[in-house]
């Protein structure tokens, strides 16, 4: 199975960056992982947040394959603990191609990309910044490889 991470502007935080880049390669150890960067929006000041989140949108879904099997990282999406995201992906494994996770813009997604998913997730029922849920959720997905591959990376 093919594993896209589709994000919305590039991450700032260079701690952060290194972070995501070291977790993209360890998680390559065990399954295709890449990141997709799509440019952020230039001049929103005239946009209001509606109008953002669509052209976004727009952006998001023309970078989404149509085979692909979409899981929106959402705040109002399903909660896992790390053990039962390991089995949800291991299954996803077995039964699709194409995964594409995707972290949209500081306003959310649009009601056509919320369409297009066939899933929400969520981490956490804080509030993250969208540059800071790129790292942990990199790390969560390396963690489920390690947790299906039964290594000793995971603790219970």
């Amino acid at each position: 199975m093919k594993t896209t991470l589709l994000l919305v502007g590039k991450t700032d935080n260079k701690l952060y960056a290194e972070g995501i880049e070291d977790y993209v390669a360890r998680t390559n150890h065990y399954t295709p992982f890449c990141l997709k960067v799509i440019p952020e929006l230039k001049n929103t000041k005239s946009l209001n947040e509606k109008q953002q989140k669509e052209k976004e949108g727009e952006l998001i879904l023309k970078n989404i394959d149509d085979k692909s099997y979409v899981v929106l990282l959402d705040e109002h999406g399903k909660e896992f603990r790390s053990v039962e995201f390991a089995a949800w992906l291991g299954n996803k494994q077995q039964t699709i191609r194409q995964l594409t996770f995707v972290i949209g813009g500081p306003y959310g997604f649009s009601q056509a990309v919320y369409e297009r998913a066939n899933e929400k997730m969520s981490l956490s029922k804080m509030t993250l910044s969208h540059q800071m849920v790129r790292l942990l959720f990199t790390e969560q997905v390396y963690r489920a490889c390690t947790i299906i591959k039964n290594e000793h990376y995971h603790h219970e």
